[in-house]
């Protein structure tokens, strides 16, 4: 069974950066699509960036894109959430999330595993 666990929230003030990780247990990566999901108090979880294990490719919502980077290290099995330029808007709890198969799906509602979240908080 696959396990994902969340790290790197925090406080940041605004313009700053943080760097998430998702590292995964039980499986490796090879065969999953990895998303990074967010949710704001009283909005519904939004899709953020995702990754696809086996060839790399990226995606990332309109809102972070040039902004986030996502990357992986296989060796490490991790994913990692690179975020500069950090706005109030982006406040909530990150969320990664792994769906098995090598489509890329946007709804999280599609994604089969779930990490636990971690809080970022970007304030001045």
């Amino acid at each position: 069974q696959l396990q994902l666990v969340e790290s790197g929230g925090g406080v940041v003030q605004p313009g700053g950066s943080l760097r998430l990780s998702c590292a995964a247990s039980g499986s490796t990566l090879d065969s999953y699509v990895i998303g990074w999901f967010r949710q704001a108090p009283g909005k519904e979880r939004e899709g953020v960036s995702s990754i696809r294990s086996s060839d790399g490719s990226t995606y990332y919502g309109a809102s972070v894109k040039g902004r986030f980077t996502i990357s992986r290290d296989n060796a490490e099995n991790t994913v990692y959430l690179q975020m500069n330029s950090l706005k109030p808007e982006d406040t909530g709890v990150y969320y990664c999330a792994a769906f098995r198969g090598t489509i890329v799906p946007w709804s999280p509602g599609l994604y089969d595993y779930w990490g636990q979240g971690t809080q970022v908080t970007v304030s001045s």
